[in-house]
């Protein structure tokens, strides 16, 4: 690996030192330099796990594994590491006793940084004697010290401790929609990081091409997955939240719960829709233009027609506007012309086809015309529409729907209105005339420069030989610029070149195709959400990742069912994980109690570990504050991580109970202790947590706080507690 980062280090310098070349070595040693960038990444962020596992097989052979692939160079491209990924490795993941797939032996190698510290070997062959003296008998010692490490505040990789189960999901085919539903803990997050790595690898031209995204309930979840992918080498994905999927707008203000369910309706599409066609308006009762000491009357039916004809091509709002435009001017010629060009006598007309295209050509450059077509179609931005509509929603919502949603223009955007502003952006589409217009000038103006440096090129090279013989030879035979290039290619070789990846492309394009889209706590998304992501998805391919028992948001759509037969019908696979890695059987038993309450045929998904410590629920009806301080010094461990749970609106007293803790909508999970509320926690995990006021919060998100824990869980409750958590 050393050998590789050393090559690709030296690439990317001799590539960036050649300097200014023709336009295809440019482009050339651009390719390069980003092939051996991205190499260098992938080598560098797999430094300190690279190497994890070993299989041996029945006939002799042995293979490594890795977090990536790496050969030596000689003729043979002899394999040194096997990635993870590649068929080879399966074995690795699902290979057991009963079915051996060929394995003899496999290793577990545990390393810190470059220094292996563990080897646990699984016999496979029951028929092999050899011993090596790091045998595992049940073959679980690798996984459990994995689920009892410390946590860091960020997710770590699995792609030593990957299960069976988990393994079918991550290399199922390329094709259409998955959903994976499993439980807190079943690694339902990271199967799906890792399905996105294993993607990127299978159909990696594709893929690195239209980038893969992968959607996250809140930023603090965005950051705390946000280094498995570059741990598997793979750093071409785009991280990003719902309200972070209309560029130039992040969501910063916070919905009520009511607003966000009036927004987050599917009927909402049609309310925008409603809400466009009424800004194509008509005149009332007519709209004067004065041209040439001519008054033109356009009224209602003129402009009606001219409506009616513009919606009939069936054009996005502003790109149709184009057509509405012509036919106003139109209209206004045949008003114009009928006037001044129509024979008293007989009523003929005495214009013929020129000057009838010379008076639209007057028409168009008379400023009252202009003013007229933008009263009746003007030119609508998807903020605009979007804030007008909340600050005024009367008219096209019920009474109690508009006093939910109904805001100030000047405020800030909520996760809620992003939908709403893709929505009117693809009402209204785009008039990008004038963008057109811009560029061809920018465009002209650059040949204009590039014509005159080589009018100077040319002028110095007469200077210089003007006063050479025209026969000699020296003069016939030296090339300048203007001799070997025109001023349009010249120019061309100054364009600027657009060195963003994939991903940083998408983020910037409201209209971007993914490869691939990962949805997380997708139970969570609204359906205008749904609208939104699907737009970014037309071959439907994508992996949707939840839990219906852990749905917290009013708007949610919930059922898988529900989200995707508007979209797909039928033509999805649904698969679910059954087992808990995280959660210890004594919390999740707490836990299933609190939503079997409710709902009593619930099942939870089983726990494949006990930790002896049963977790608490203490009364701290006298002094919640100090009782929250001292919970948090007898939980907080030695080593990893500690959450305190609470409502949003208990935060700013137990931070300032809490030395060094503080309270905000993108804590820092880095800490040894944080605080937050049940949304905030969603996908989380902590070695222990202390759950704040549990009759404050609703079954599915006392049932999301709950299950946040790997180790130790405490509840502290003033007055009243849940049933499930008395005794």
């Amino acid at each position: 690996m050393d050998e590789l980062r050393g090559d690709a280090e030296t690439g990317v310098k001799d590539a960036l030192a050649q300097g200014d070349k023709p336009q295809q070595a440019r482009l050339e040693r651009d390719i390069l330099v980003a092939e051996r960038s991205g190499l260098l990444a992938a080598l560098n962020s797999v430094d300190g796990s690279l190497c994890f596992g070993r299989i041996d097989l029945a006939d002799g052979t042995t293979h490594h594994i890795g977090r990536i692939g790496l050969r030596r160079e000689d003729t043979e491209r002899t394999p040194v590491l096997i990635d993870w990924r590649a068929d080879v490795a399966r074995p690795f993941y699902v290979a057991t006793g009963h079915t051996p797939m060929g394995l003899r032996r496999r290793r577990h190698i545990t390393s810190e940084g470059r220094t292996v510290t563990a080897l646990h070997d699984e016999i496979l062959d029951l028929g092999d004697d050899t011993r090596t003296g790091h045998e595992d008998p049940t073959g679980d010692a690798v996984l459990l010290a994995a689920l009892n490490t410390a946590r860091t505040g960020r997710m770590n990789d699995i792609v030593q401790t990957i299960q069976a189960e988990q393994d079918d999901i991550i290399r199922a085919p390329h094709r259409g929609v998955m959903v994976v539903e499993g439980g807190p803990g079943t690694g339902k997050t990271a199967v799906a990081l890792h399905r996105a790595a294993y993607l990127l690898y299978e159909h990696r031209e594709l893929l690195a091409r239209r980038a893969v995204l992968i959607v996250g309930p809140n930023p603090a979840f965005l950051g705390y997955i946000g280094e498995v992918l570059p741990s598997l080498g793979e750093t071409g994905v785009l991280l990003a939240t719902v309200g972070e999927l209309f560029p130039g707008v992040k969501a910063t203000a916070t919905d009520t719960p009511e607003a966000a369910v009036v927004k987050g309706r599917a009927e909402m599409a049609d309310v925008l829709a409603a809400v466009v066609a009424e800004r194509q308006a008509l005149p009332d009762p007519v709209i004067a233009v004065e041209h040439d000491r001519e008054v033109l009357m356009l009224d209602e039916g003129l402009a009606a027609t001219a409506r009616e004809r513009t919606r009939a091509a069936r054009l996005p709002h502003n790109a149709a506007r184009e057509h509405f435009e012509g036919h106003i001017l139109n209209t206004l010629t045949d008003l114009y012309a009928e006037r001044v060009g129509t024979d008293p006598y007989d009523g003929s007309s005495l214009l013929d086809p020129a000057d009838i295209t010379q008076i639209r050509d007057e028409l168009a450059e008379n400023p009252e015309v202009w003013a007229a077509i933008d009263q009746l179609w003007p030119r609508i931005t998807p903020r605009r529409l979007v804030a007008d509509f909340l600050a005024e929603p009367d008219d096209h919502l019920s009474p109690r729907d508009a006093d939910a949603v109904r805001r100030p223009v000047t405020r800030a955007w909520t996760v809620a209105d992003v939908p709403l502003l893709d929505e009117a952006a693809e009402l209204l589409g785009e008039d990008d005339r004038l963008a057109r217009a811009r560029a061809d000038r920018e465009r002209e103006t650059q040949i204009a420069y590039a014509q005159g440096v080589l009018d100077v090129s040319y002028a110095s090279r007469t200077y210089e030989f003007d006063d050479k013989e025209e026969d000699d030879p020296e003069s016939s035979e030296v090339l300048s610029a203007h001799d070997i290039i025109d001023a349009e290619r010249f120019a061309e070789r100054h364009e600027e070149d657009d060195h963003r990846s994939a991903a940083e492309r998408a983020a910037a394009d409201r209209t971007w195709a993914f490869g691939h889209i990962i949805v997380d706590e997708a139970q969570e998304l609204s359906p205008m959400a749904w609208r939104l992501l699907m737009r970014r998805s037309p071959t439907r391919s994508m992996t949707l990742v939840g839990d219906p028992a852990q749905t917290a948001e009013a708007a949610g759509v919930g059922s898988w069912s529900d989200i995707l037969e508007p979209y797909v019908e039928d033509r999805w696979e649904h698969t679910r994980l059954g087992v808990n890695y995280r959660t210890p059987a004594e919390i999740m038993d707490l836990a299933a109690a609190v939503v079997r309450a409710e709902h009593p045929d619930f099942e939870p998904p089983s726990s494949v570990r006990s930790t002896g410590v049963r977790p608490w629920v203490r009364d701290a009806s006298g002094d919640l504050p100090g009782a929250v301080e001292r919970a948090v010094a007898e939980l907080t461990p030695a080593e990893g991580r500690l959450a305190v749970i609470a409502p949003r609106a208990l935060h700013d007293a137990l931070a300032a109970r809490l030395d060094g803790v503080t309270a905000g909508g993108e804590p820092d999970l880095t800490r040894n202790v944080v605080l937050l509320d049940p949304r905030q926690s969603k996908g989380l995990e902590f070695d222990s947590v202390l759950v704040v006021d549990p009759a404050a919060y609703g079954t599915s998100d006392l049932y999301v706080a709950l299950t946040r824990a790997t180790q130790r869980l405490g509840v502290l409750h003033t007055g009243e507690v849940p049933a499930a958590l008395k005794g």
